[in-house]
């Protein structure tokens, strides 16, 4: 009598399970460090997109000849987590006055703007997540003269932290007297 061994090609349902069982192990201990990771990154990219701001805003104003606002959407003052503007301020009151028209920057005769013109909206940052100011100087605006200096000329820190209100995981834009933006991280109180 001939016997055959046929040999399997598959995994047992034992070491299936076994496998199965592992591997949510793994992503239990895993998945608390991932959210983590993305609460930083998303910090980050909030600090990056105040500096853009900031930095698009100042070479606006020396590229137009004119005044560059940004301005916070919240009605609170202090309160940016709400989104922001950038805008040339044609007249300098460092609020966005649109005549109401549907044609946004519309040009005199000589090219130059006849209402403020919307460079770019910032939208809110996600819930759980602050931007505030630190004195009372950029409580409500930021400007630039075409020179490319801050209006208020005066220097100040902005707080991006998030729910956690964890200092260490804190980043902070700071602007010097003459407009300049830098990021810092770690280094501020949360609110």
């Amino acid at each position: 009598m001939c016997t055959k061994h046929i040999k399997s090609l598959g995994f047992t349902l034992i070491e299936l399970m076994v496998t199965i069982a592992i591997a949510a192990i793994l992503l239990g201990v895993a998945i608390p460090g991932f959210n983590s990771i993305i609460a930083s990154n998303k910090l980050t990219t909030y600090a990056n997109d105040l500096i853009t701001t900031f930095n698009v805003a100042r070479s606006e104003a020396i590229k137009r000849g004119q005044q560059v606002t940004i301005t916070r959407i919240s009605s609170t003052a202090g309160v940016w987590e709400g989104g922001w503007n950038i805008f040339v301020d044609v007249d300098g009151n460092n609020a966005f006055n649109d005549d109401g028209n549907t044609t946004l920057c519309q040009m005199n005769s000589d090219g130059s703007p006849s209402e403020d013109c919307l460079i770019k909206t910032f939208p809110a940052l996600s819930n759980g997540y602050t931007i505030r100011t630190g004195s009372s100087a950029y409580q409500n605006y930021v400007a630039y003269l075409p020179s490319g200096l801050a209006k208020n000329a005066v220097g100040d820190t902005f707080r991006i932290c998030d729910s956690s209100a964890n200092n260490s995981k804190s980043k902070a834009i700071i602007i010097s007297a003459a407009g300049r933006a830098r990021a810092q991280s770690g280094t501020v109180s949360c609110p």
